[in-house]
């Protein structure tokens, strides 16, 4: 894999940006608490991926856990921080439907990938990587043909799941390491 800026990254959010509350959802911006490294890491990875979105699942709406105006706060305080650190994210999808209510858009179903490729026609599925730390975000990669990148420590999921990873990593920050590596390793023409 050697992204360039026709590239388009896709990401997870609860997990893969921020830690995941055991049996909890992120409610409130102080409830949002980063991965260590990864506002560095999205601040490299946006200056070498053409667009950088996130796609996430938020049934604590459907719930009636938040609101929608909750989240968009939350988004407001995930995005200024990137930002202060020279990165940027283009757009942020959602779903907040239930599990139940098998919705086309909310993942693994491919309706926020179909979204941002109608907000930016240049999105080239073929020439995306999916990172998220479930198999879900693994099957919509999938469904959509991107490569994908499991982060996480479950290996049972990475065992019986092998055919829809196509790399894994701990954490997106050493993803962001392993391209560093990749694209210094590139030789100039």
């Amino acid at each position: 894999m050697q992204p360039d800026d026709s590239w388009t990254l896709f990401l997870d959010r609860d997990g893969v940006i921020n830690e995941r509350p055991l049996n909890d959802y992120v409610k409130k911006p102080e409830d949002f608490q980063w991965i260590g490294g990864v506002r560095e890491s999205i601040a490299w990875l946006s200056k070498v991926f053409g667009q950088v979105v996130v796609v996430t699942n938020q049934q604590g709406i459907g719930k009636g856990i938040m609101t929608e105006q909750h989240l968009d706060k939350i988004h407001q305080k995930m995005l200024a921080e990137i930002h202060e650190k020279g990165g940027h994210i283009d757009r942020i999808y959602y779903c907040p439907a239930l599990k139940e209510a098998k919705s086309f858009y909310r993942k693994p179903k491919p309706g926020m990938g179909l979204l941002a490729k109608k907000e930016f026609p240049q999105i080239n599925f073929s020439k995306s990587v999916m990172v998220g730390d479930t198999i879900s975000d693994m099957r919509f990669g999938k469904c959509l043909k991107m490569l994908t990148v499991y982060v996480g420590l479950d290996q049972r999921e990475l065992i019986l799941n092998d055919s829809l990873i196509d790399f894994s990593f701990n954490s997106l920050t050493e993803f962001s390491d392993y391209l560093k590596t990749k694209i210094s390793d590139t030789p100039a023409i």
